[in-house]
């Protein structure tokens, strides 16, 4: 393998990561990447290894040596500190991450997303080892606009919704003529964009909250401590191996994210539940794509540590109907078979997540700092993700799902 160079022009070495949760979405394709393009060796530590299995048998793969799995859950696993000792870097994907378990079960997220994250930061401080921790976008919490009356003209500004400068939208409105209405209205950049959560009732908010706490932690052990960290916060990152398909390969009662409940809906030819009429807009990224960014973190320290990174796709960016309607079209051609003459039902979010649910309606990152930084940006369209993903889907699930649709006929 030819010596890979990083953005400076500089050789990288070869190196040893400890990646807790690899066995998930995110860490299944960064494994992946890891295996095919890099020399760097992996100590992939989670409960479950089916999402990697494929790099793991046989021995004579080309990387056999290079991925060692370790069953182990952070919780309560002695030794965790001793894997983070052996490794170079450690990049934390471990995470209750799915909007349905926020409200029906918050201290699990809560202790997930914060508490089991605590003994991670503290090993990598004291060993002075390098961390890349994952956030989540939703640490931004509801956005400005959310609370701009549904007819203001303000609303087509888009920098209300996302983590744009004050100076740009500023001279946004400047453009349009509009300064005089954005006074009283105040929204800043990435690193100090306020934040507006839901009441405490709203259990929505538990996983934002405990996010944003860990993020805090962090950051303070970088000030006090010279923790060398960085911090990426994914907006929506799409692409096969996804969550799980209910009642297949996940739970039968329980609810993944949105892709794969609409996955779910169009394999079993299903109407599309739009959750409070699927008006809420959200960009969604290619998972490979995202990946590209994770490794320019990993390989250019230099310019990644004490950074925090929003990782999106602004030019991606539809409301929740639209992107029924999208996946609706793209599975029709994939599967090969017409669309329901009803496609979606509108379900309110009471029915849908039970008490306590919340939103924010819209959320469009800021790519400053990350093209700044590390010279990434996004390329797959939405149309060509969606085909990517639910070509995945049909061929993994279809017949699965075809058989336990099958019911036993009476003798």
């Amino acid at each position: 393998m030819a010596t890979r160079m990083d953005l400076d022009g500089r050789p990288i070495k070869p190196m040893t990561i400890c990646m807790i949760g690899a066995g998930g979405f995110i860490g299944s394709h960064l494994c992946e990447k890891l295996m095919a393009e890099t020399p760097h060796k992996v100590l992939a530590l989670d409960v479950y290894s089916d999402k990697i299995k494929h790099l793991l048998e046989p021995d004579s793969l080309p990387w056999a040596g290079r991925i060692v799995f370790h069953r182990l859950n952070i919780k309560h696993d002695s030794r965790l500190e001793g894997l983070i000792k052996m490794a170079d870097l450690t990049i934390n994907l471990a995470a209750i991450c799915t909007p349905a378990d926020y409200n029906t079960r918050p201290l699990d997220t809560i202790y997930s997303n914060f508490i089991d994250a605590l003994p991670v930061v503290k090993y990598c401080s004291e060993n002075n080892k390098r961390l890349i921790h994952f956030s989540t976008c939703e640490v931004y919490g509801k956005t400005i606009g959310s609370f701009l009356p549904k007819d203001s003209p303000l609303r087509k500004f888009s920098g209300f919704f996302s983590s744009y400068s004050q100076l740009t939208l500023v001279n946004r409105l400047q453009k349009h003529g509009r300064v005089g209405e954005w006074s009283g209205y105040v929204l800043v950049g990435s690193y100090t964009s306020p934040c507006i959560f839901g009441s405490i009732e709203k259990q929505r908010w538990s996983y934002a909250c405990a996010k944003q706490l860990i993020e805090r932690l962090i950051y303070a052990e970088g000030a006090e401590n010279g923790l060398d960290f960085t911090i990426v916060r994914p907006f929506n990152w799409i692409g096969p191996r996804m969550d799980f398909i209910p009642g297949i390969d996940g739970p039968s009662e329980s609810v993944p994210r949105v892709l794969a409940c609409f996955s779910n809906n169009l394999l079993r030819r299903e109407p599309l539940k739009l959750v409070d009429g699927g008006e809420s807009q959200r960009t969604f990224v290619y998972i490979k794509d995202a990946i590209e960014a994770v490794l320019l973190m990993i390989e250019n320290p230099d310019r990644a540590n004490g950074h925090i990174f929003n990782v999106g796709n602004p030019n991606n960016e539809v409301t929740v109907r639209q992107l029924a309607e999208m996946m609706t079209k793209v599975y029709a051609k994939v599967s090969g078979k017409p669309s329901l003459e009803s496609p979606t039902i509108d379900v309110s979010s009471k029915e849908f997540y039970g008490e306590g649910y919340d939103d924010s309606d819209k959320r469009i990152p800021d790519m400053t700092i990350i093209n700044r930084q590390l010279g990434w940006n996004p390329k797959t369209t939405l149309w060509d993700l969606l085909e990517s993903t639910l070509t995945y889907q049909h061929r993994t699930y279809a017949e699965a799902i075809k058989k336990s649709m099958v019911k036993p006929i009476a003798s």
